[in-house]
């Protein structure tokens, strides 16, 4: 098995540009990693990568080399698959994304039942609201709210998201009800956006009389934590869109309420993103089908 972790290990480092990222990717040291690349360096006869203390970059031969490596793991990982499949004891570790409120409220409590379920399967669940990249991250599947955006990944649908624009009380008796989209630009309302690092969606998408509207709100408060503009909007700092299923209770306490329901958020897809090889992969589809049928009743029952 050496030789094949020196090659796994040799796409991961190819992948991330890294030799310490894809440590830390495949739990292993940075002696350990250098020490596999060397090994299948010396093994082939060639130098696979050009080092620097600054910077690292593949020679011509790692380019040759990395479509049969990548190759390479894909048929061991298909003929691993279809071993598993036979014996019903599927085994290995689940690398899955999801954003922060989907994760925490939605698959991060199935986790525990699924792993009692299938004992041999490790899950390591990364939440952040940011878009991510399955093949260069080593994700297995990556749940979303929205649309992806890379088309060259399989898609499969878990509910139409419904969402809300929604205010504290104490918010709308200073500031006003506002009506619809053109009320949040035209009276200054504060409205709390959702931006990180490469977010290209800077407007809000509403439903009006003449069909989907991007609104061009403003507000100060950002952040890159959906939890947090809850919060802020709990605590009377503006208006928030959120997918009804994360305020549900806070709207059914009194919380926050309803606001521009005129023109209310497009609804959005939620669902789980993946490749086509991880399809093949049966732990993988497992966890697919174990909580998408889960939080999919989730969704429905709290939007009504």
């Amino acid at each position: 098995m050496s030789y094949l972790d020196n090659i796994r290990t040799f796409v991961r480092v190819y992948d991330l540009g890294s030799m310490s990222a894809a440590g830390r990717d495949l739990r292993i040291s940075p002696a350990v990693t250098s020490a596999r690349i060397s090994q299948l360096e010396d093994h082939l006869g060639v130098r696979l990568f050009q080092r620097t203390t600054r910077n690292l970059s593949p020679t011509e031969q790692g380019r040759a080399f990395y479509p049969g490596a990548v190759a390479v793991l894909d048929a061991v990982d298909q003929a691993e698959a279809q071993v598993m499949h036979l014996t019903e004891a599927p085994r290995g570790t689940l690398f899955v994304a999801a954003p922060l409120g989907v994760g925490r409220r939605l698959i991060a409590p199935q986790v525990p039942e699924f792993l009692d379920k299938y004992p041999e399967i490790d899950v390591r669940l990364r939440l952040t609201d940011r878009s991510v990249d399955l093949t260069t991250e080593g994700l297995d599947l990556a749940f979303f709210i929205g649309l992806p955006e890379d088309s060259t990944l399989r898609i499969r649908k878990i509910a139409d998201c419904q969402r809300i624009l929604c205010a504290a009380p104490d918010y709308v008796a200073r500031r006003g009800m506002p009506r619809s989209g053109a009320d949040l630009i035209a009276d200054r309302h504060e409205c709390l956006n959702l931006r990180y690092p490469g977010a290209t969606e800077f407007q809000w998408l509403l439903q009006t009389p003449d069909g989907p509207k991007r609104f061009a709100v403003s507000g100060r408060f950002e952040c890159d934590d959906g939890d947090v503009l809850t919060d802020w909007a709990l605590a009377g700092q503006g208006i928030a869109m959120k997918p009804v299923f994360e305020v549900a209770e806070h709207l059914k306490a009194g919380r926050l309420v309803p606001v521009a329901q005129d023109t209310p958020p497009v609804p959005v897809q939620m669902a789980c993103l993946y490749t086509h090889r991880r399809h093949q992969d049966p732990k993988a589809r497992l966890f697919m089908d174990f909580v998408i049928d889960r939080i999919g009743a989730v969704v429905r029952q709290v939007e009504g």
